[in-house]
């Protein structure tokens, strides 16, 4: 691929609005549904509370992170922490 041919694709404005979009519309309650048949699954029985806690834990856990890389709320979210600090 010559020069020209990169600058023209480049001022086309080409993105990843559309991956992104594929993703959090078919990706995303895919992984969810697994984790949840994944819990149902390996959480019930054997009365081991304490380990069903653990990865209903860790799946909270990852559900946040998730929510934050998916809704750009992260500056948001860190300049309250500062605050929270700072004053």
């Amino acid at each position: 691929m010559n020069a020209f041919a990169l600058e023209v694709l480049a001022q086309d404005g080409l993105s990843t609005g559309g991956v992104r979009t594929w993703i959090l519309d078919n990706a995303v309650p895919l992984l969810l549904l697994a984790v949840a048949l994944l819990l149902l699954w390996m959480g019930g029985g054997k009365g081991d509370n304490a380990g069903v806690m653990r990865r209903l834990g860790g799946v909270v856990v990852a559900l946040a992170i998730i929510g934050l890389a998916v809704t750009n709320a992260g500056p948001q979210i860190g300049q309250w922490l500062a605050g929270l600090f700072s004053g």
